[in-house]
Parts: structure tokens; sequence; C-alpha cells
């Protein structure tokens, strides 16, 4: 299945493209940003880094791999990417199956926990899944608090190098029962 275009209140969520390299590039090269990813994202971020990235990821959706990787753009803007969410719905590992950032300038506007509820409607309602992990550094408050708003439930830590020299991540489950509940009740409010 291709990634879908997903729309909310302000922002739509479009396939990843490579022409979104250079905005990438430019938002994501940031140590705020960085310091809470997986020790796996190269920093300093290489000046060629959004563009391989890219392509890597464009590479693994024409080969067939199951991913979905939107980025984000604001309603009414100039289109450029200001973030982005990549879905495997079946990988496994600590990781998880979702992650997602979100460009400095647009934190603390409850964004990206309007993007994860359109995601997780696609999960649940699209996909049919049951379940899905999700993961964040123990110490980044931001996106624990994504995960509290939009249904997730904490299970335990699990060992994760950062790049904020923390290795404890924390790791949620996202489950289809407990989010339609959720969702119905959010249209009932």
């Amino acid at each position: 299945m291709q990634t879908p275009l997903l729309e909310t209140e302000r922002l739509i969520l479009r396939p990843l493209a490579l022409s979104d390299a250079p905005a990438i590039q430019r938002h994501f090269d940031n140590w705020n940003i960085i310091r809470h990813l997986a020790a796996v994202v190269p920093w300093p971020y290489p000046a060629d880094g959004a563009e391989t990235f890219v392509r890597l990821q464009l590479d693994k959706i024409t080969a067939g791999e199951e991913l979905h990787h939107w980025v984000l753009v604001l309603k009414g803007g100039d289109g450029e990417a200001i973030g982005n969410i990549h879905f495997r719905p079946r990988a496994e590992g600590a990781k998880g199956n979702r992650g997602f950032w979100l460009a400095e300038p647009y934190w603390g506007r409850g964004l990206m926990t309007e993007a994860i509820i359109a995601v997780n409607d696609f999960a649940f309602l699209t996909l049919c899944l049951e379940h899905f992990y999700v993961s964040n550094a123990a110490t980044n408050e931001a996106s624990r608090r994504v995960k509290q708003k939009t249904g997730a439930e904490f299970v335990g830590f699990i060992e994760l190098p950062h790049h904020g020299g923390q290795s404890t991540a924390e790791r949620w489950i996202v489950q289809r029962e407990a989010w339609l509940r959720g969702r119905g009740a959010q249209s009932q409010a």
C-alpha cells in the first residue's frame, strides 16, 4: 500500500519526496532535535544527510518494503516540510514502529499530536493493526507527552543509545481497542 495523503485541521501529511531534502536538511540539522534521537542518526549531521536519508527511504519504498513516510506541511503555508513521521507497520525491535520529529520553530503548538492522531487512525482504521510499539529517549518529555495524548500505554524501559548520552528509552504500546475507545469518547465530548 502506498503512503496516503492525510489531512488534519492544520496540517497536510504527504508522502516524502526527494524535493523535501533541502527543507529537511535545514530543519533537522539541529542539536535540539538530534540529541533525543537514536545514536544511529549521524552527528554532526552531514551536508548531504537529508538527501542521503530521503533517497534511502524512497529506495526502500520502491523496493516494496512496508514503510510509510510522511512529511508535515502547514495548510495555507508555503508547502515546506516542517517535520516527518515514518511508520513501519510490521517492524520489530527496540525502536518500534513509528518515529517522528518536528522543526523547532513549531514546537509547543500541538502539531505533532494532531499529526500522530491521523497516523494512528490510518494504522487502526485502514491497516487494521491490532497494536504497534513506539519508543523515545527517557529524557524526551515532549515525545512522552505526545504518546500520552495519543493513546500510548507505557510498558517499560529498554536500552537504546541516544545522542544526548542517555541509553535508557521508554517503550510504549498503542492498541487498537484502546485507540478506538478513546476516539469514540472524543467524538461524544
